[in-house]
């Protein structure tokens, strides 16, 4: 059936446009978000007070939609805090930090020890339980500064968020908006391209890492890590750090066994942390732990709203380019998807090809991560990739997935000097070097991966 484009088709696209134009400037879109929202509402139901009300409806729906991932990282944030209190933290890295023996093992054990720990409680957390308890042994086994910073930047910012395979914050935020109505077609896709571009820069970032150690033996830089406080370890922090990765371990055999998936695998995740918090400052803290849970689970959901306030709003406006979504938002079931209307049209009247989407998919991506969110380009990059899957027979979930790859590499911090400072703070290097350092291999990566998804889709 033929779709004719409206003037609120091109309303809506005037302030997609002015998204990614703020957005590449480097700053923050909900202005044109919201002001985006109010002119399309009004315009929809004819009155000013139509205009407001879409706004809110939005944030609902968005927050509807997004809020049992919110959740879970809050959790989840909520038990880390609670295992850096006990030492259990610490009783859990220690012995890993025993195998880097020399700078070419610390590298690679420091990397793939901060990837497991983002799946399991995200990057931001996971610098500051590894960064404080392996970034000094790994430079005593003779990796440098500069060199610690880039295996914590690339195998937990790059590889950790933009795969986020066990808390799957990344993949429902990129799923909903490319229309997906679950998380496994995303996942299932991304591997290859998620491998591709792991190996491609992982490689090339030891390869630089380890010339550049050879031309400066000294290493490239101090490490700001603060002498080893004095760490208070009982029988509650042995038993927290042999309880929680069993745990988590036995949630994951759970949901290969069970094939749980989407929601039912995130309230699993859920259901264990809030328990181990519960049962940790029982334990620890005894009778006062009534009191301390609460405020573990405060600080957890500060951070969870913290990351996820800005994509609520992005999302509700990028919603609207999805039908079932933007007639709730609108509240009218004769509403349609100006994105997907948009996609019926492309593939009517412009030859597209897969390279052409591809490559559009990668730069949007990359564009809308300069605002140093790894989050934001989500609703974008998957409301592109359904776009685009009307118009061009693709493969819709491994079209979202590169652009989930372009979005969150670049704005979860690994390219630009702004989202790369905790990473740099922890390991004493200036942010500046760090993104420069970054940049060749991921950029050869962006190219291998971009290559490697065209052939796939």
């Amino acid at each position: 059936m033929p779709v004719t484009l409206t003037a609120l088709h091109w309303v809506f696209l005037f302030w997609v446009v002015m998204v990614i134009v703020v957005m590449g400037l480097r700053k923050d879109p909900l202005v044109p978000c919201i002001l985006g929202l109010f002119s399309v509402g009004w315009l929809f139901k004819g009155s000013l007070i139509g205009g407001i009300t879409t706004i809110f409806n939005a944030f609902i729906i968005a927050g509807q939609e997004f809020w049992s991932i919110i959740v879970v990282i809050s959790l989840i944030v909520a038990l880390s805090k609670l295992l850096a209190d006990t030492s259990a933290d610490y009783l859990v890295m220690s012995p890993l930090a025993k195998l880097m023996v020399n700078g070419d093992v610390a590298f690679w054990v420091l990397g793939f020890v901060m990837l497991i720990a983002s799946w399991f409680f995200w990057p931001s957390p996971a610098t500051a339980l590894v960064g404080a308890i392996m970034v000094p042994v790994a430079m005593r086994a003779g990796l440098s500064a500069m060199g610690a910073a880039v295996t914590m930047n690339i195998f937990g910012h790059g590889i950790g968020l933009s795969t986020d395979y066990i808390i799957q914050g990344a993949p429902t935020i990129t799923a909903k908006a490319a229309g997906l109505t679950s998380t496994a077609p995303l996942i299932s896709a991304s591997i290859p391209l998620a491998a591709t571009m792991g190996i491609v820069t992982t490689i090339v970032a030891y390869i630089r890492i380890k010339r550049d150690m050879k031309a400066k033996p000294g290493g490239s830089g101090p490490a700001a890590v603060q002498p080893e406080n004095i760490r208070k370890i009982n029988w509650v922090s042995y038993f927290l750090a042999i309880v929680t990765p069993l745990a988590f371990l036995l949630d994951i055999a759970a949901m290969l066994t069970l094939e749980l998936r989407g929601g039912d695998a995130t309230a699993l995740l859920g259901g264990t942390a809030v328990i181990l918090v519960a049962i940790g400052a029982m334990l620890h803290f005894g009778v006062n732990g009534l009191e301390k849970i609460t405020d573990y689970l405060r600080d957890g959901f500060m951070f969870g709203i913290k990351i996820f306030a800005p994509v609520i709003i992005i999302g509700g406006f990028f919603f609207l380019g999805k039908g079932e979504l933007a007639q709730g938002i609108l509240g009218d079931k004769a509403a349609t998807g100006f994105l997907e209307d948009f996609g019926q049209v492309l593939s009517q009247t412009v030859p597209l090809n897969k390279g052409f989407v591809a490559l559009v998919t990668l730069v949007t991506g990359i564009i809308v991560g300069l605002d140093g969110s790894g989050f934001s380009p989500l609703p974008l990059v998957g409301s592109v990739a359904a776009t685009f899957g009307q118009a061009v027979p693709v493969d819709v979930p491994t079209l979202a997935a590169l652009g989930q790859i372009a979005g969150v590499w670049t704005g979860g911090g690994t390219v630009i000097p702004w989202g790369v400072i905790p990473v740099a703070a922890i390991t004493g290097v200036n942010p500046i070097d760090l993104a420069r350092q970054n940049i060749v291999p991921v950029a050869i990566g962006f190219a291998v991966t971009t290559i490697v998804a065209i052939m796939l889709m």
